[in-house]
């Protein structure tokens, strides 16, 4: 496993999580900026491409269903756990 490369990629998906958190916050307060609300829908859409590429590299995400179905059962469980990147 080329651990390098999965901490590259978690990495950038974690930072087009924090853009998407932020411009969700932010159209909270500005509900009818029409330039927000599209860099959100752009974000999104790249967020989930991100955690679609990563997944198919390295396995799920997440545990219980969120992440899309495993190679194998608990594939989620095996490590590195992306704390440990």
């Amino acid at each position: 496993m080329d651990c390098a490369k999965q901490a590259a990629m978690l990495r950038r998906l974690q930072e087009m999580e924090f853009v998407a958190v932020e411009l969700n916050l932010y159209l909270d307060t500005h509900p009818c900026d029409e330039e927000a609300i599209n860099d959100y829908n752009c974000a999104v859409e790249v967020l989930r491409q991100m955690k679609k590429d990563y997944e198919a590299e390295f396995g799920p995400l997440f545990n219980f269903g969120w992440g899309g179905f495993s190679k194998r059962p608990w594939q989620w469980a095996e490590g590195p756990w992306p704390w440990e990147i």
